[in-house]
């Protein structure tokens, strides 16, 4: 695979990321007063996920 490849997955995998959180956020809001353990793992996810994000951007500038 090439590097330019790969930069173009990296690109695609971060905003595709995005749209994931923006999701998961959405629903936690939902939930909060509904079922608030709900909300609070929603959340927790959304952290990782937003980690992961930051690796994926390092990768990206790394590349």
């Amino acid at each position: 695979m090439s590097v330019e490849k790969l930069k173009h997955l990296l690109e695609h995998w971060i905003e595709h990321n995005k749209e994931h959180v923006a999701k998961y956020e959405e629903w936690a809001e939902k939930m909060e007063d509904e079922r608030p353990e709900v909300s609070e793992l929603l959340r927790k996810a959304i952290e990782k996920f937003n980690e992961g994000e930051k690796f994926l951007k390092e990768a990206y500038e790394t590349i």
